[in-house]
C-alpha cells in the first residue's frame, strides 16, 4: 500500500508567469507594457500578493496564447 497516489502539488500563478516571461526573454516591465498594466501589478502577481482577476486572466490568455480558464484555475 506504499504506492498510493499523491495529490498533485499546486503551482503558484506567479511561478508559471515567471516561466513564461523567461521563455520569451521578457521582463516584468515588458509584460506590464504589453498588457497595459502597472509594473507593480505584474510584480504583485509574481510575488503572490495579488490574485489574478478574471479581466487579467483574459489579457494573460491573449498575451500568452492560453485560455483565461488556465490562469483563473491556478488561483483555485
Amino acid at each position: 500500500m506504499g504506492n498510493a497516489l499523491k495529490p498533485a502539488r499546486a503551482v503558484a500563478p506567479g511561478r508559471i508567469l515567471m516561466r513564461e516571461l523567461e521563455a520569451r526573454g521578457w521582463t516584468q516591465k515588458d509584460l506590464a507594457r504589453i498588457m497595459e498594466r502597472p509594473p507593480q501589478a505584474i510584480n504583485e502577481i509574481v510575488k503572490g500578493t495579488k490574485q489574478i482577476t478574471p479581466e487579467t486572466a483574459l489579457v494573460l490568455a491573449e498575451t500568452f496564447g492560453t485560455s483565461a480558464e488556465f490562469w483563473t484555475n491556478l488561483e483555485v
